[in-house]
């Protein structure tokens, strides 16, 4: 070889030799970062000990940090996002990329193993409550949120709907009519408000501030024989300025922290806040419990609905609904707490997505329905 060769193949070598220093200390960077964050040392935390460590799962705890907290995965996820979108106009596994980068959740337009049973067993379990609750003078109103899918199927422009999907909403309230429930039919009220102008957010799976109206007014319509005070007065507010909607079906395509540029606008709104005008009675002044109880799904804790339920109303009603709730999460909680159990209401209003009634039912699901 001559001078020249073993100089270049010396540069090359030196050139590799750099970049790997270079990786490994990006690497290194990147996996002190990660054990040394908030969530890596809350995940460490109970493997911090001699038995841990001789027996492997402090191993085992560092993989996992590795795996889910290094500070470049949201980056990296968020450059996945956006060229997955950009390149082939997909949302990736859990979101579907409907006309006019309508976004929906696949899990509305997937089919489940056993809908029948699961759906059957679901309605056994709120036929259940329902006659626990009469027992004790408490009434029970169960409202079925209908898919984004099914109220905006024309936006989807061809993504598969299962014939399973197709056929759920109807399926579940027939099986909650065989148990001798009448639901409170939403899907109506909320097709109707999606002709006049919208009812659902474009980037988010949750109704927004109209659809939540509509549904709000179509609950208290359906029990305006119900008795109860309907004495209170509610005002809404409306913010001055336009802010982004929630999104959340954004952030599944971990597209929420990225430019407007490469990604599905988000929706806009001036935010609604519905509340009781100030009484202006003292700091005595004793308030009644709330007639009315709430449980559901962040559904029931998003766009509003809580004050559009309340005016619709005329009264205090209590918001025990949670977050993936699902169908049960809420009623669990609520119905075993303080409050069920000091001051009970006159009136349950049980918010149900339709999504979740065909799925299998988990333990807890399970064990909610046998405890009544």
């Amino acid at each position: 070889m001559t001078g020249t060769g073993w100089k270049n193949a010396n540069t090359a070598a030196a050139l590799q030799g750099a970049v790997a220093v270079v990786l490994l200390a990006i690497g290194a960077w990147q996996g002190i970062g990660a054990i040394t964050s908030e969530q890596g040392i809350q995940r460490l935390r109970p493997y911090l000990n001699l038995e841990a460590f001789l027996s492997g799962r402090l191993t085992g705890a560092v993989n996992t940090v590795l795996v889910h907290d290094l500070p470049a995965d949201p980056l990296l996820r968020a450059a996945g996002g956006v060229l997955r979108y950009e390149l082939f106009a997909s949302g990736g596994p859990q979101v579907r990329v409907g006309c006019d980068d309508t976004l929906f959740l696949t899990e509305e337009l997937r089919p489940w193993p056993e809908p029948g049973p699961a759906m059957t067993e679901r309605a056994e379990g709120v036929r259940r409550v329902k006659d626990a609750l009469a027992a004790r003078g408490i009434a029970l109103a169960v409202a079925i949120v209908p898919d984004k899918a099914r109220v905006l199927a024309k936006q989807l422009c061809g993504a598969p709907l299962s014939a399973q999907a197709m056929q759920r909403h109807d399926d579940f309230l027939a099986a909650l009519r065989g148990k001798g429930i009448d639901p409170v039919a939403l899907l109506p009220a909320l097709q109707e408000q999606e002709a006049r102008g919208g009812a659902w957010y474009r980037t988010d799976t949750h109704w927004n501030q109209e659809g939540a109206k509509a549904a709000a007014a179509a609950i208290a319509k359906a029990l305006r024989d119900t008795p109860l005070s309907r004495a209170e007065d509610y005002r809404t507010s409306v913010a001055a300025e336009d802010t982004n909607g929630p999104g959340d079906l954004l952030r599944l395509m971990s597209l929420d922290h990225v430019p407007d540029a490469l990604r599905p606008a988000p929706d806009r709104q001036r935010l609604e806040r519905t509340e009781m005008p100030e009484s202006g009675g003292g700091l005595l002044d004793e308030t009644p419990a709330p007639e009315v109880a709430l449980i559901g799904s962040s559904y029931s804790l998003n766009a509003n609905f809580h004050g559009a339920l309340q005016a619709a109303l005329r009264g205090t009603v209590l918001n025990a609904a949670t977050a993936g709730g699902g169908f049960a999460g809420a009623a669990t909680t609520y119905f075993a707490g303080q409050s069920f159990r000091e001051s009970p209401p006159k009136l349950v209003i049980w918010e149900i997505p339709e999504r979740v009634v065909a799925q299998p039912l988990t333990q807890a699901e399970r064990d909610f329905i046998a405890r009544w």
